[in-house]
């Protein structure tokens, strides 16, 4: 992997993790203010949940594989 292609999967990992960090407050706050849109609600997981997983993806391809 070239420092090119490192720095914009670093990139997009940070860009993931504020948007999943936006969601979770989101979320929160939805359920906190009684807001009971299940159908908004289960979305915003949902979406929440294919961040955690692009996030852990990205993370795996930063990381150099050792050979034990």
């Amino acid at each position: 992997m070239t420092d090119a292609e490192e720095e914009a999967l670093r990139a997009t990992l940070a860009k993931l993790s504020e948007e999943h960090r936006d969601l979770d407050t989101a979320i929160t706050a939805m359920i906190d203010s009684g807001v009971r849109d299940q159908l908004q609600l289960s979305r915003l997981k949902k979406r929440k949940l294919q961040l955690k997983d692009q996030i852990a993806r990205i993370e795996d391809a930063l990381l150099p594989d050792i050979i034990a």
